[in-house]
């Protein structure tokens, strides 16, 4: 695999998971006595990834302290927010410590499992400027859904609706060419609102679509879930 470079978001507050957590990053919510982090690392190590990046801002000592600069052989640099920058603000300082062409950006609380060597095929094949995994969920109105075309391409980013029942959701993991972050001046912005939403139509984005083991770990139920699942989802 070409792209071995892997940025992961790791500077989230966790503020909806606040009643059952105390004052870490929502990634670092113990599970089954691990990191929550841990298990999206080791998703990594399974797809040869070789370099980590973690983008780190509110407590980032608790990370940086257990993590340090490598994980089972791959090595870990950081991209520090000293304030919060949003999205893509954190994936386009990130993207400075990127040495290829393009990096897979991985949501350090979401665990989701794909092939990365297949969505990278898919990316390459599709001459894409962005890819993004996508999973065909029964109840999608959480997440918002994307729509695609008969090849795959994304035509279109609709808002969370509680009346959206089935939909293809966006997974959190992207495959990115460097080039599209550089090409954005602001310091603070949004991946999904400035980039996605706004740069559809000008960029070449394409869907992987995935029937890959899902599981978002942004509410107290889903944290709780995340004790039994993850354990029985062994790599």
């Amino acid at each position: 695999m070409d792209t071995k470079e892997a940025i992961v978001l790791a500077g989230g507050l966790g503020t909806r998971l606040q009643s059952i957590l105390t004052d870490i990053p929502k990634c670092m919510a113990p599970v089954n006595g691990k990191p929550f982090l841990t298990y999206v690392l080791d998703f990594l190590v399974t797809q040869n990834i070789s370099k980590i990046i973690l983008s780190v801002g509110f407590r980032k000592e608790h990370i940086i302290n257990y993590f340090g600069h490598s994980y089972n052989s791959i090595e870990i640099e950081y991209a520090v927010e000293n304030e919060p920058l949003g999205t893509g603000g954190a994936i386009k300082l990130a993207m400075n410590l990127v040495t290829g062409k393009n990096a897979f950006v991985i949501n350090g609380d979401t665990y989701f499992v794909p092939d990365l060597r297949q969505m990278l095929a898919t990316h390459d094949a599709n001459s894409a400027d962005i890819t993004i995994a996508v999973k065909q969920m029964l109840e999608s109105q959480r997440y918002g859904t994307v729509a695609v075309d008969k090849n795959g391409s994304i035509t279109d980013f609709k808002e969370k609706d509680p009346k959206i029942g089935a939909g293809l959701i966006n997974g959190g993991i992207y495959l990115i060419n460097k080039n599209v972050m550089e090409g954005f001046t602001e310091k603070k912005f949004s991946l999904e609102n400035d980039v996605f939403k706004k740069s559809f139509t000008s960029l070449k984005m394409q869907a992987y679509e995935t029937d890959a083991f899902f599981l978002d770990m942004g509410i107290p139920e889903d944290y709780i879930k995340a004790q039994n699942l993850i354990n029985i989802q062994k790599l």
